[in-house]
Formats: C-alpha cells, sequence, structure tokens
C-alpha cells in the first residue's frame, strides 16, 4: 500500500513539474525532460540518418525545401517572441534537409528543429504552398516539443519519474531503446516512429497557423490532404503512417481554417 502511495505521489509531482503549455493550442503536456539533453540525443540520430541516407542533388528543389523551411520557422519564431515563450526554442537551430528517395512519400522532425524531407512527396506538395503544407506541420512537431512529449511519457511509464542523464547513467542501453523508439531509428534506419493521431491532428493545427502567418495560403491544406488520400490507397504513405480518419483530419482543417485566415490576411501586407 505505501509502494502504491508512493508511485501516485510521484505521478503527481512529476506532472506538477513537467507540465508545460503548447503554444497556439494551449493545451496543457507532461514534459520533465530537459530541452538541451533532448537536442543533443536527438543530433545523434538525426545525423546518424542523414550519414545512412542519400542527400539530393537538385539544387532546385532543395533551395525550395530551405527557403520555405526558414520561412515558416521564421514564422515561429516571430510568434514565440511575441507571446514572450522565445526561452523554449532558444537551443533550436532550424535545419532542412531533402533526402532523395522518389518511393517515400514522407517527411519528419526531431525536437530542436531538425527537419528533412523526402523526395517522394515532392508530387504531392506540387508546389511552395504544398510544401508549407508539409513544412508546417513539421515546424510544429517541433514547436509543439511533441519529441520531448513523448519521452517524457516513455520514461515515466517505463523507467518513473527520472530524468534523461540519470536513466542513460544508470541504464544506457535500455534509455537508448527508448530513445530509438521516439525517434524511430534502429534497424531500418529512416523509418520514422509516427506521433500520435493527436499529436498529428495538433500539428495540423499549428501548422495552418504557421504557413499562413508566414505568408501562405493555409487554403491549400485541404487539396493537398484529399491528394494524400487519393494516394493512399490501399497502403497509406509514411505521412498518413498514423491514420487519422482522413475526413476527420480535413473537416478539423475546415473548421480551423478562419483563424488562419486571419494571419494570412495580414501577412498579406507583409514583404517576405
Amino acid at each position: 500500500m505505501f509502494k502504491r502511495r508512493s508511485f501516485v505521489s510521484l505521478i503527481v509531482i512529476t506532472f506538477l513539474i513537467g507540465c508545460s503549455t503548447v503554444p497556439i493550442t494551449g493545451r496543457r503536456q507532461l514534459s520533465f525532460i530537459p530541452q538541451n539533453q533532448l537536442i543533443a540525443s536527438s543530433n545523434d540520430s538525426y545525423h546518424q540518418l542523414l550519414s545512412e541516407s542519400k542527400i539530393s542533388e537538385d539544387k532546385e528543389k532543395t533551395q525550395m525545401v530551405v527557403n520555405v523551411g526558414k520561412r515558416i520557422a521564421s514564422s515561429a519564431e516571430q510568434f514565440m517572441r511575441e507571446n514572450r515563450m522565445e526561452k523554449e526554442i532558444q537551443n533550436y537551430h532550424w535545419e532542412f534537409k531533402l533526402i532523395q528517395d522518389d518511393k517515400t512519400v514522407n517527411a519528419f522532425c526531431m525536437p530542436g528543429g531538425k527537419i528533412a524531407v523526402y523526395t517522394g512527396i515532392l508530387p504531392i506538395t506540387q508546389d511552395e504552398s504544398g510544401l508549407a503544407v508539409v513544412l508546417g506541420h513539421e515546424v510544429a512537431h517541433a514547436l509543439a516539443n511533441h519529441g520531448g512529449e513523448r519521452m517524457s511519457q516513455l520514461l515515466l511509464a517505463q523507467m518513473g519519474a527520472t530524468t534523461l542523464s540519470a536513466a542513460l547513467s544508470q541504464q544506457p542501453q535500455r534509455t537508448k531503446q527508448l530513445l530509438l523508439q521516439v525517434y524511430g531509428i534502429g534497424a531500418n534506419v529512416g523509418v520514422i516512429l509516427p506521433y500520435s493521431r493527436s499529436h498529428e491532428l495538433e500539428a495540423d493545427h499549428i501548422g495552418l497557423i504557421l504557413m499562413a502567418r508566414a505568408g501562405y495560403d493555409p487554403r491549400t491544406a485541404i487539396p493537398f490532404w484529399q491528394r494524400m488520400n487519393e494516394k493512399a490507397g490501399k497502403r497509406p504513405p509514411e505521412f498518413l503512417s498514423t491514420h487519422p480518419a482522413p475526413m476527420k483530419r480535413i473537416e478539423d482543417i475546415r473548421n480551423e481554417l478562419p483563424e488562419a485566415m486571419k494571419y494570412y490576411k495580414q501577412s498579406t501586407n507583409k514583404s517576405f
């Protein structure tokens, strides 16, 4: 009984100490891992993936990914400054890579702003606005600290309320396995573990606002997701691997468009 009460108390304390607020949506999340530790750990996985992938040599497409990515990242940083939340991303170093793999319809993000796009998704994005939907979604994952939240949940569930540094020193192999689960890098390098449905839908929402603030028409998100759903067929692309119900996703975006359009109309008076 004492152990059970102690465990419950530990959970309560962890939630009280480790709760933070997701930008834009205002959702409270559990995240108690220091940002510098999380980013340092994820960077290793990111560089491992890049070293085992073929980076695109198409300068035009690569530059488009970088330009759109930086524009949306700048939009995210501006939002954080306006809301006095810039400290939450002070260790972020945005990086956008294009991986040459026409068979992989995917993009991914790691903590700290490390983002990669596979060439297989470009025929579906079609243009910069479509690409902005994807990169807005990925920047949103970073801004919302979904990786840190998921790692916190795994540590709490499997190792108790411990710090990442303590877990690494006390049980390094087990902690490494957790990190690989979070970032999806293991036997199949390049296969990124999907976020939960709730994280995906939240990234849709935040990404819509970010792309609108960056001057991209958020209404292009609907035809993009329609094209993604058509592409899915019997075997969904990796980008749809969490399987949020297609109509639910599009319905949510329709409901969020009025909010996003306010930012888009404001952004049309700015120069980029």
